[in-house]
């Protein structure tokens, strides 16, 4: 945390001598506008030379001033993202707030754990992986953690997120860059729509009108210079007249080109600096090398090609303005030659740009897990194994705080399924959760919550905390049934890591007993690898018939000086305490 304040009063301290720079440069500029009407006023009194020279002087100076000024602006902006981005942190680290957006729309809860395991909403695991702020890197980072990964993919990720983890200036500086873009769905959507729209290249009388109409017109202005003939001057008046009859005919489709969006050349450049950010660094790891050489196209870096657009954009922009489009237009056919060479860049780059927005949500991703990783110096990358074998060391919740939470040591090998005991608030869940998680992470590539790990990724199918799906029409039971005919499908198809919490609550003891007991037996004979938390001590016994493929874990609930106390530490064997009839004599239920 100490990293982030020192950077935070640094960054305070820029944007300090920013802002004061900025205030002087626009008070100067003010000035020069001031001193160049002056200038001008007493040219017009006296006519002398001198003061037209000052005029163009304060002018010079001004547009000078205007880039100086220009220039200031983005870098408060940057700085100022830059000191959001550490206040964020330190804010999060104190645990004061979750200051990042926490994906809910991304939420499925058709999703094999996506709800369950508290993937999106308030305090959800993406929400504390989430440092992204573009549109597509918050959709990379979502779908990521929803998808399991090849194990190479993995190991490629372990080593991105690795070499990430150390470059914190770089990181903070891309995110600060995509901060100021104010990029959203919209924008992204709408730049993809404009790119992959057909647009038919412009005719070829088209194209001769926009070339030979300027040709004439220039030369109708000269020979009006040279001879002072008002003919000249006539048919300049007709031939403006005739370019701005022939461009309102393209008026729609510039409409439909510039895709309707005022801001789109803003978040285009700042796009465009995205990936200059990632063209210009050194990386080692093969991931990031590949991403890298994807931004490479034609021999040109990508934001070069992204600034021409992004400046195409804006020079389309001018058919807004009705003095401008009329002047720029009625002389030369401006937006004509500007609409020619945008259907131009499309027809060379329209292929690539989605793939270049992707390198930027992957890096954005990449970004996230290294900074989480970051954050949890003592949190490990699990070593692969395509064994079937899944241990933890010292496994605990990602989420909770590291001053309370209770690591446990977790092994599914020799046997695969756990039957998890214990009374109410004595952990299981929490425990089940912990599994979860964890083992979501390792198929992204992220560290773990443990002190060692080694894993076979496998997909994650939970059922843990469903619901009364009211728009459904169905209820709490039938959707639970359904959860477990999903999970039971999946599991023909490949092994994959199981987690069931208390099931077939919706229906009497005996029934919920044996349908327990005949769930885990289809689990396990369909090899699959997990835990179920039950209260249930016959479903327990089920070990002895299956003591290669069951084992029994349980969590303990002590009584000291008349209060209930949990240690939160995995045990084998069945739960023997009970909690419930203590706590209800206790607060006078019974």
């Amino acid at each position: 945390m100490e990293i982030y304040k020192a950077k935070s009063r640094d960054f305070s301290e820029e944007l300090s001598k920013i802002t004061k720079k900025h205030n002087t440069v626009s008070v100067l500029r003010l000035v020069c506008i001031v001193f160049f009407i002056g200038s001008i006023y007493y040219y017009f009194q006296k006519e002398e030379m001198i003061f037209i020279a000052l005029a163009v002087a304060f002018i010079a100076v001004f547009i000078f001033l205007m880039r100086i000024h220009s220039d200031l602006l983005f870098k408060r902006k940057l700085n100022t993202a830059l000191l959001e981005v550490n206040k964020n942190e330190i804010s999060y680290l104190e645990r004061k707030s979750i200051p990042f957006e926490n994906g809910q729309e991304f939420n499925d809860f058709h999703h094999p754990y996506a709800y369950d395991l508290d993937v999106f909403g308030e305090n959800s695991l993406f929400q504390n992986l989430n440092r992204t702020a573009t549109y597509i890197g918050k959709k990379t980072l979502a779908s990521q953690v929803l998808n399991l990964l090849p194990n190479k993919e993995i190991l490629d990720n372990q080593q991105a997120v690795k070499e990430l983890t150390q470059k914190i200036n770089w990181r903070q500086h891309f995110l600060a860059l995509a901060k100021i873009s104010q990029d959203n769905q919209s924008s992204y959507e709408t730049l993809l729509k404009w790119s992959v729209f057909n647009s038919k290249p412009l005719s070829k009388m088209t194209l001769f009108i926009s070339y030979v109409s300027p040709v004439v017109f220039t030369g109708f202005v000269l020979a009006y210079f040279w001879t002072s003939n008002a003919v000249f001057l006539s048919l300049m008046a007709y031939l403006f007249v005739f370019n701005l009859a022939f461009l309102g005919r393209f008026l729609k489709r510039i409409q439909i080109e510039i895709a309707n969006s005022s801001n789109i050349d803003q978040i285009i450049n700042q796009y465009g600096l995205l990936m200059q950010q990632i063209e210009e660094e050194s990386f080692e790891s093969e991931k990031l090398m590949a991403l890298q050489a994807k931004l490479k196209y034609k021999k040109e870096n990508a934001s070069i090609h992204l600034k021409q657009l992004a400046s195409l954009f804006s020079k389309m922009d001018s058919i807004a303005n009705l003095f401008t489009a009329s002047l720029f237009n009625g002389t030369f056919l401006f937006n004509i030659h500007v609409l020619k060479n945008l259907i131009q860049w499309k027809a060379d780059h329209a292929q690539a740009l989605e793939e270049w927005l992707d390198v930027i949500g992957e890096f954005e991703m990449l970004n996230s897990l290294a900074n989480f990783s970051y954050n949890n110096p003592d949190f490990v990358y699990p070593d692969l194994n395509s064994d079937y074998k899944i241990d933890f060391s010292n496994l605990s919740h990602p989420l909770l705080n590291s001053k309370n939470r209770v690591g446990n040591e977790v092994s599914f090998y020799p046997q695969s399924y756990m039957i998890l005991t214990g009374s109410n608030m004595s952990g299981k869940s929490t425990f089940l959760r912990s599994l979860g998680i964890n083992m979501v992470l390792s198929g992204m590539g992220s560290v773990v919550c443990a002190s060692q790990a080694n894993v076979h990724p496998l997909p994650v199918l939970v059922s843990m905390r469903l619901s009364d799906s009211l728009s459904d029409s169905e209820s709490y039971f039938f959707a639970e049934i359904k959860r477990l005919k999903q999970i039971m499908d999946e599991l023909e198809g490949r092994p994959a890591f199981v987690l069931l919490d208390e099931i077939l609550r919706g229906t009497n003891s005996d029934d919920k007993r044996n349908g327990t007991i005949e769930v885990v037996k289809k689990v396990i004979g369909k090899k699959a690898i997990g835990a179920i938390a039950t209260h249930d001590i016959e479903v327990c016994l089920t070990t002895n018939e299956f003591p290669d493929q069951l084992i029994n874990k349980c969590f303990e609930v002590e009584i000291q000086n008349e209060e209930l106390y949990f240690d939160y530490k995995l045990r084998d064997g069945i739960c023997k305490n009970k909690s419930a009839t203590f706590l209800m004599k206790k607060m006078g239920v019974i």
